[in-house]
């Protein structure tokens, strides 16, 4: 049994690595901003209202690529960029690790909306804010047709999860911290 266990480790953090291998190196300003256009045109076709959200939050943060892998013990990586008004203010990763029954990997794409200013400073004045501690994030849930669960749309902070591939089915940012990056 201690052997399937220790098999199991080492076969979640090769295939870690092995979907990390690609994006092992941390990517420049401009290659994040593109790939950050990229997911917010994917965004609002999948979601048709996504982009009059997107219009109206003080802030916007994507993660165009968040791989997450495990076998009993997991963990997730991701590069992306804060836009404000538009433009990008900085750039952000976000880590979180996890333990308890859960086998495979996936990556996704991850869009936190700020819709109230204070809940945007509270985060760009932080050092590693982490989800459902120092703030509460909403995973909106998008069903077929782009409708969503509109009663969660009045939160301070709303997140998407899309574009899932893989074999692993996760629908929450609880425990993701977010560190500032210096590009």
């Amino acid at each position: 049994m201690k052997a399937m266990r220790n098999f199991g480790f080492f076969l979640a953090v090769f295939v870690l690595f092995a979907l990390a291998a690609p994006h092992a190196h941390a990517a420049s300003g401009p290659a994040l901003d593109a790939d950050t256009t990229a997911t917010l045109e994917h965004f609002y076709d999948e979601v048709p209202s996504g982009k009059k959200l997107v219009q109206e939050a003080k802030g916007v943060l994507v993660f165009p690529s968040v791989i997450k892998a495990g076998i009993g013990i997991g963990g997730e990586y991701g590069e992306g960029s804060l836009r404000i008004h538009g433009k990008t203010a900085d750039y952000y990763s976000t880590a979180a690790a996890s333990i308890g029954f859960q086998l495979g990997a996936q990556k996704k794409s991850i869009i936190v909306l700020f819709m109230q200013d204070e809940a945007l400073r509270k985060f760009r004045e932080s050092e590693g804010w982490k989800a459902s501690v120092d703030a509460s994030i909403a995973v909106i849930t998008v069903g077929a047709g782009g409708e969503m669960d509109t009663a969660k749309l009045k939160e301070p902070i709303i997140g998407f999860i899309i574009g899932q591939k893989g074999l692993m089915y996760n629908l929450t940012l609880e425990g993701a911290k977010f560190t500032k990056l210096e590009k």
